[in-house]
């Protein structure tokens, strides 16, 4: 698939994933050019794992580039690469949790490079608004780990209402750890200033 999605729109996402853009931050649907880039990020030591079982190796973020343009195509989920003229510093994915995308669950991890730069409300603002303004969302909810204070912050800034802890739910190697349930609902996010809807190029 061509990286160029100029004439990519949110209708025909599945498709093309459009190239979302704001305030230094670009988009885009990860491709296999991109594997050395995404390796580095989701080898940081506290990076999601977005269903990689095992080691992060070459192998398995070529399969996770694959999975990703796979479930765009059916319509359950879709993947961005996050991008600053510095190159890619992050990854973001929304998965459906129910059909149509009525109710969705994001994951985002970035390099320690892209942490307290804004990355992390930009990218969230640019896909919460296509989340709900173009896929039609009622409901977007994320696990963040109980001792990650900046994402949950963040989370705070744009809206979220933390619901409970899910005890024990995250593995990393042999030990388990709680994470806190937010969520955030279409009538919270019409609260946000209109200057965050995306710009699709």
């Amino acid at each position: 698939m061509s990286t160029d999605s100029g004439n990519a729109s949110p209708a025909n996402w599945k498709h093309e994933l459009p190239i979302l853009a704001a305030y230094g931050v670009t988009l885009r649907e990860p491709v296999a050019g991109d594997l050395a880039a995404v390796l580095d990020v989701l080898c940081v030591y506290d990076a999601s794992r977005f269903g990689i079982e095992g080691l992060v190796d070459d192998e398995a973020v070529r399969r996770f580039i694959q999975r990703a343009a796979s479930d765009r195509a059916a319509g359950v989920g879709f993947t961005y690469a996050i991008a600053t003229t510095a190159g890619i510093v992050g990854v973001i994915q929304v998965r459906q949790l129910a059909p149509g995308f009525e109710a969705a669950e994001w994951e985002m991890t970035l390099t320690p490079e892209g942490r307290g730069t804004g990355i992390f409300l930009e990218t969230a603002r640019l896909v919460g608004s296509f989340v709900f303004d173009s896929l039609g969302a009622h409901r977007l909810e994320a696990r963040v780990l109980q001792n990650n204070g900046r994402a949950m912050g963040a989370l705070r800034k744009l809206g979220a209402v933390q619901e409970g802890i899910l005890r024990r739910s995250m593995r990393r190697g042999d030990a388990y750890f709680d994470q806190v349930l937010w969520s955030i609902l279409k009538e919270d996010w019409s609260d946000q200033d209109t200057s965050i809807a995306p710009r699709v190029h």
